[in-house]
This record gives C-alpha cells, structure tokens and sequence, in this order.
C-alpha cells in the first residue's frame, strides 16, 4: 500500500515527529537506521533529513550527536524569500505544491526507498489551494482531492518465490523489470467522468520513465501539463501526449474524463526503453502498460473544476544577477568503480562549498561522459535552467524545464547552467545524483550556507 500522504498548507507550520519502529534484528538488503527527507521543503537543516543525520535506538549518523528512537522536524510551511520581507509569507512566486518524502540515510537510500520509505506531501497556497470550489475569485480551482490522485512509480525484482530482490553492493544497483503504481503492479484505478490532477512522482531508484495515456488500440489520448517538479507554469502545456519523468522529477497533468463515454478502458504506458541502470536507451511504442483506468461512473456532484490559462509566474531573475553571480563548476564522473563530484567522493562532515546566506550563484552541472545520465538533486530552494549545452552546442531548453526545478537531469556530454539563491536559513545541505545507485555510491556532496 502507498505511505500516508500529507495535506499542507503554506502559513501553518508543523512538527512531524517521525519515528522509528523498524527491526533493529533486520537481515537483508536495506539498514534499520532512517534520515527522512521531505524533497524540496524550504526549511531549516536540522529538520531536511541529510544524510549523515540517520539515527535509530541503537546508532546515529556522524553529524548527529545520539541514538533516538524519533526525530522532530518543523516544517515551517513558508515560501523562499521570507526574511527579506519580514512578513513570514515569503515570494507568492516561489511557492511548492507536489512534494515528497523519503529515507536518505547515507549508503542506504536505494534500498530503503527499494522497500517502500516514500510518500507524497501537498502543499497548498491561496492560489493553488486545493478546492476547486474556493470562492476566492485569485484561487485556481484545480481539480481537488478526492479527484486531485497521487501515483509513485518506481521499478522493482523479483526473485522466484516472489521476494524482493535487490543487489546493493554492485555499483550497476539493480533495474527493476516490474513497475509498481503506489505500491501495485498493473492496477486498475476507476475513474468518474470528470477532470482529474494526476500527480506523477517517480521514486526510482534508477528507472526513467516516458508515460502516455493510450486507448485500448494504443492511440494516444491529449491531457493538460501544468506542473514540473512540483512547480507550477505559468502557464498551462495543452495538448500533450506524453511526459518523461527522470528519477525524482515529477509531473502533474490533467486529465478530462467527461469526453469518454462509462465503461471506457484506457493504459497509462511506459515507452522509455532502459537495459541498465545507468541510463534509458530510447522511447519505443506502444509501450509497457502500467496502469490500467477504467470510466465506471458519473461524478456525484457537478464538476467545479477548471485549468486557467494563466498558473503561477516565474521569480525573476535580472541580468545584472546573473552577471555578477559567482560560478561554480559540478563535474560528475565515474572513479575508481564508483561515482564522483569533481573527482571526491562523499565526506558528510567536510563542506565542499560555503555560500553565504542571502546569496545567489550559478552552478555549472556537467557531464563529461557518455555512458550515463545523471539526474542532479540539490536541496533547499528550486533553481532555473540558464543554458543547456550538448557537445559544446547551446541548445533550447525544452519548455516544461524552463520553469523552476529541483531536479535536474544532466544527459551524457552535457552541461547545465543552473541559477540559485540561498535564503532565509544556514546550515548543512547536500547535492547528489539522484539515480540511487549513483548516490549511495558516493555521488554527494555537502555544501553549507553561513
């Protein structure tokens, strides 16, 4: 079954004290120690699960000081830019909506996620406020929960008598050859006829995706883009066919079931081909099915929902910003068999970089080989994609990743030029690839804010 999912809402802090009950005695694949990140809350370090800050009853991380049997975390629930404006609202612009949970504990992240420590956790503004009958003449009116559906995509092993199988000593990790939707493998989720928000999350740990809404007959069915990384556009894609999903990266798309008639049947399919953990070959139709709907009934109620033309506008960002903005230069390589950062491997006590706080820099993540994609996760606020080079080329950058991102997937021989600020808090914080496999084998860093 899926974990629990959170409804939040920006302006009402909470203190989520996560505990730890897992079997001390475990044997197997995974540790009984836990680092709970909520992915990417704007909040304080002690509270974002890094990874040297596992604890259990029994042992603790290195830049923890003890063993717990719980840890508290404030989940301040504030937008980025708060401090500046000494109003503990923050920039309406930088507010987060899809969110998620996981374990982060240092070396063990692939396999705990592997056997089920992720979640989903809303987040909601007075703009994306989660009643498509606000009467709020500002709020959006998305289709809202019961009708506002998460669904957590990760691949998964076998082994013949069914048990998860799970290699995490091999560097190469394990690619799954199952796809389980919220915990299920090819379920049938029954739909009324009206819209619905879909929130795609994709957990990993090293699986991209290329999904697709498709008729029994394969034939592509149009849904609404509106979201990437939990980040709403400005505006609204219409139209789409398809979305890719990296590992981490997620999507939220409308779908309008009043246009089909009851006892519709249509697949949600994965065309991203993938033979390796290091990376996906290719897109190929028709694609694996992996989620089955069906159009069983009429809504109870008259459908009050709606996708405005206009979503959530960009921060901005001037050009005397980004001239004077210091740059820093990610370079993540293969070495020694395992996976690095401008040559290093992880040091959870050792900062590889020290930003004061209420700065803005551009970070160059780069990738100088062609054997695998890398997709980057750095903690704390979203960043923008300033330029994409391939081979040495600038190239556009595709429209659903011009907005802000957390995620960033750097694909063989590419850089990306990546704009950041650092506000409102200091601490400690890390960046690593989050194909699992790559991070639990040292591709991390710490960098603080001071």
């Amino acid at each position: 079954m899926p974990s629990a999912t959170f409804f939040a809402r920006y302006g009402r802090p909470l203190i989520c004290r996560i505990h730890n009950k897992l079997p001390q005695n475990h044997v197997g694949f995974g540790t009984p120690e836990i680092s709970t990140h909520l992915h990417n809350l704007h909040c304080g370090s002690e509270s974002d699960g890094f990874p040297g800050d596992y604890y259990s009853p029994n042992k603790h991380g290195p830049t923890l000081s003890a063993n717990g049997r719980f840890k508290d975390h404030l989940y301040s629930n504030v937008k980025a830019g708060f401090e500046a404006r000494q109003d503990l609202l923050g920039d309406p612009t930088e507010a987060l909506g899809t969110l998620f949970y996981h374990d982060h504990t240092l070396d063990f992240t692939a396999p705990n996620l592997y056997l089920g420590l992720a979640g989903f956790y809303y987040l909601f503004d007075e703009l994306d406020s989660g009643n498509e009958a606000d009467p709020n003449p500002s709020a959006l009116r998305l289709p809202s929960h019961p009708y506002d559906y998460p669904l957590n995509f990760n691949d998964r092993r076998f082994d013949a008598n069914g048990r998860l199988f799970y290699d995490q000593v091999n560097p190469e990790g394990v690619l799954g050859d199952k796809v389980a939707v919220n915990g299920r493998i090819e379920p049938v989720l029954r739909v009324a006829a009206r819209k619905y928000r879909f929130r795609l999350l994709n957990t990993g740990p090293s699986r991209f995706y290329n999904f697709a809404l498709v008729s029994p007959t394969n034939v592509l069915q149009k849904f609404t883009h509106i979201s990437n990384d939990g980040n709403l556009f400005p505006a609204p894609l219409l139209n789409q066919t398809n979305v890719t999903l990296g590992v981490a990266e997620r999507a939220d798309i409308v779908v309008d079931f009043s246009k089909y008639v009851i006892g519709t049947q249509l697949y949600l399919v994965n065309r991203m081909r993938q033979v390796e953990t290091r990376r996906p070959k290719d897109i190929k139709e028709p694609g694996d099915r992996v989620l089955k709907i069906i159009v069983d009934r009429y809504p109870p109620a008259q459908d009050l929902s709606r996708v405005p033309a206009t979503l959530r506008p960009l921060p901005l960002i001037t050009q005397a910003e980004i001239s004077s903005a210091p740059v820093r230069r990610w370079i993540f390589e293969r070495d020694k068999g395992m996976w690095a950062i401008n040559g290093k491997f992880v040091d959870v006590n050792s900062p590889r970089a020290q930003i004061p706080k209420g700065g803005y820099e551009i970070w160059e993540l780069s990738n100088v080989n062609d054997g695998w994609s890398h997709p980057i996760h750095i903690h704390f606020e979203e960043g923008r994609i300033l330029q994409k080079i391939v081979k040495g080329v600038s190239v556009p950058i595709p429209v659903h990743e011009r907005g802000r991102k957390d995620v960033f997937v750097v694909e063989p021989l590419t850089t990306l030029r990546v704009f950041l600020r650092f506000r409102d808090y200091k601490g400690k914080y890390p960046m690593h690839c989050h194909n699992l496999i790559h991070e639990d084998h040292a591709m991390m860093l710490r960098w603080d804010i001071v």
